[in-house]
C-alpha cells in the first residue's frame, strides 16, 4: 500500500482548549433540569429580595423626611400658639393691673411697707416718696399701714407731682427700695420673650435628630 494513500487527516475546531466535541449537552435528565430550575429560581428570589430591600430603604427614608417636615411644622405651630397665648395673657394682665392701679393706687405702696416691716423695724426714720393724685389720702393710708406694721411715727412722706402713676421709693439708713410699674412690666415682658425663644430652640433641637434615618 502506498503510504501517501493513508486515511485523510480529520480537522476539529479548537479554541483555547475547547472543541465542538465538548459542546453543551443537547438533552438533560429530569434531575438536572430541576437543579437548573431551582438555581435560577434562587437567583431570581435573591435579586427580587435585594430590590425589595432597596425600595423599602428608600421608602423609609422618604417617610422619615416627610415626618421631619411634618413635625417641624407642628412644632413651629405649637410654639407660635404658645407664644401668642402668652403674649395675649401678658397684654390682658397689664390691662388688668393698670385698671387696678388706677382704682387702688396706694395698694403697691402699703403692700411694700408690710413686706419690708421686719427689715425696717430697727430704722428710726423712713423716707417715702410716691407719685400721688391725692397726697392727703395717700399719706393717711400709708400712716395707717405703718401702724399695722409696727412702724408708727417713723414714716416721712414726700408726695411727687410728676412721674409714673403708682411708682414709689423707700429710703432708709441701711438701704433703698423702689417700684416702677412700667419698668416692672418691661422686665416681665423681656423675661417672657427670652423664655419663649429658649423653648423654640429646645423644640428644634429635640425633635429633628430623633428622626434621622
Amino acid at each position: 500500500m502506498n503510504p501517501s494513500a493513508s486515511a485523510p487527516f480529520r480537522f476539529e475546531t479548537v479554541f483555547d482548549g475547547f472543541s465542538e466535541t465538548a459542546r453543551r449537552k443537547a438533552a438533560y435528565s429530569p434531575a438536572e433540569v430541576e437543579a437548573i430550575r431551582a438555581e435560577a429560581y434562587a437567583e431570581g428570589q435573591s435579586s427580587a429580595a435585594l430590590r425589595a430591600e432597596q425600595e423599602t430603604a428608600a421608602a423609609m427614608g422618604e417617610i422619615a423626611r416627610c415626618a421631619r417636615m411634618t413635625l417641624a411644622g407642628m412644632s413651629e405651630a405649637i410654639h407660635r400658639h404658645r407664644s401668642d397665648s402668652a403674649r395675649l395673657a401678658m397684654a390682658a394682665g397689664r390691662a388688668i393691673a393698670g385698671a387696678a392701679l388706677e382704682r387702688f393706687p396706694e395698694a403697691p405702696l402699703t403692700d411694700a411697707l408690710t413686706a419690708l416691716a421686719r427689715e425696717l423695724e430697727s430704722e428710726p426714720r423712713i423716707m417715702v416718696q410716691a407719685v400721688a393724685h391725692d397726697p392727703v389720702m395717700l399719706e393717711r393710708t400709708l400712716q395707717e399701714a405703718a401702724v399695722r406694721a409696727g412702724l408708727e411715727g417713723r414714716i416721712v412722706f414726700q408726695p411727687l407731682s410728676q412721674g409714673v402713676p403708682a411708682s414709689f421709693s423707700f429710703d432708709w439708713g441701711g438701704g433703698r427700695a423702689e417700684f416702677d410699674p412700667e419698668a416692672a412690666a418691661a422686665r416681665v415682658a423681656e423675661a417672657l420673650e427670652t423664655a419663649l425663644a429658649v423653648e423654640g430652640h429646645h423644640a428644634e433641637a429635640t425633635i429633628t435628630p430623633e428622626l434621622e434615618p
